[in-house]
């Protein structure tokens, strides 16, 4: 890969990626800050994923059929872009649902749209995608600490205004990323339906969407938990930034792990090593030794698993099916098991308390393991 569109694309996940460090974590105290019932917040924070079950659909076929994939995350996170600026209209809970809505419906275009440009241009060469997909780790990172920081001083309201600065960057960033063409493949006169159909799709699906849901808790409530237990802001940041920092160790290193293990193997204990830390986050957050411990497992819980996982899709979904094929993806297991979980969440959240949601969190993370040991063949 030319040196320019590495840099390209490694700056491009640096700032999508800031974004979700600032929007993830800081959104969810915004909303707590201005009266948002815990439903209202699970409800609020589950719409990104909402749109993410039909919308990528959308901007796949978009892709597919006009062979500009960058183009389309140009014009469609613009779009979002200036629809997010509708935030700083009001504070009610129907107008923060339409906002959110709409803004990601079109932002939803722009992860798995350029994860595809990405293996694309990788070609063979897949095992170096946790090099470049690394730099979001290290823009989550950045983002966390110094928006912990700065809600310590300032009015979470100011968490508004981070989100739309690293909008804009990324916007900026998207127009420098080159395109990809497809390459050819033999299964390209088949329908994409035909690929999904297979056992092998169905269960890294299903299984990626349990481990999505399985997150709902700790992208929806971990920061207000920690704070309930009276943790500061910034420790908030840092904690959250320990934690990709053990995923940013399992980018690095998945080339050596794709030698060691089968992507079955890596999946299945990433599932397992989810299960675990959920429950110490649920029932040990007194313990501030605990929640550093359980902290570190976020390298299995999301570092290994999402780069074994793509790694399993880019085998299956092949040439002209790329861009789809990681639409579909993105869209039922992250669309539809973030929902699910952001949605359940705040059910759970308001009526059993952390220490059992993060029980069912872990309970759909081993549901996960089930599956992969189930549906993808031993030499996967």
């Amino acid at each position: 890969m030319p040196k320019p569109i590495y840099l390209n694309l490694s700056a491009f996940y640096f700032f999508y990626f800031a974004y979700l460090g600032a929007f993830a974590p800081f959104f969810a105290l915004y909303l707590n800050s201005v009266g948002m019932t815990a439903v209202e917040i699970g409800m609020l924070m589950a719409l990104p994923q909402l749109t993410r079950i039909l919308a990528p659909h959308l901007w796949g076929w978009l892709a597919d059929r006009s062979g500009r994939r960058m183009q389309v995350v140009r014009w469609s996170g613009l779009a979002g872009t200036l629809v997010f600026m509708g935030v700083f209209t009001g504070e009610s809970f129907a107008l923060l649902c339409v906002v959110l809505f709409v803004m990601m419906f079109f932002w939803s275009a722009a992860l798995p749209l350029v994860e595809a440009t990405t293996l694309s241009h990788l070609g063979d060469e897949t095992a170096r995608y946790g090099r470049i997909r690394v730099w979001g780790s290290v823009g989550f990172i950045a983002a966390v600490v110094a928006v912990g920081y700065l809600l310590d001083f300032f009015n979470p309201r100011a968490v508004l205004w981070v989100i739309a600065g690293l909008m804009s960057c990324m916007l900026l960033l998207s127009c420098v990323v080159a395109e990809a063409p497809a390459v050819p493949h033999p299964g390209d006169d088949r329908t994409v339906w035909h690929v999904v159909r297979q056992p092998a799709v169905i269960a890294i699906i299903a299984a990626s969407a349990l481990m999505a849901a399985a997150h709902g808790p700790y992208y929806t409530f971990y920061t207000i938990h920690l704070v309930d237990h009276g943790y500061s802001k910034s420790l908030a940041g840092w904690l959250w930034a320990l934690g990709v920092v053990c995923e940013i160790g399992i980018f690095v290193w998945m080339s050596h792990l794709y030698r060691a293990f089968t992507l079955r193997q890596i999946l299945i204990v990433s599932t397992l090593l989810a299960a675990l830390r959920f429950v110490v986050i649920g029932w040990g957050a007194d313990s501030v030794w605990l929640l550093l411990a359980a902290q570190t497992l976020h390298a299995a819980s999301f570092g290994s698993f999402h780069a074994a996982a793509i790694g399993v899709v880019h085998k299956l979904f092949r040439g002209r099916h790329q861009a789809r094929g990681q639409a579909i993806y993105g869209s039922l297991a992250y669309g539809l098991g973030g929902a699910v979980g952001g949605l359940a969440s705040g059910y759970a959240w308001g009526g059993l308390g952390a220490g059992p949601t993060f029980t069912l969190a872990a309970g759909s993370a081993l549901l996960a393991a089930v599956v992969l040991w189930r549906g993808l063949k031993a030499g996967a």
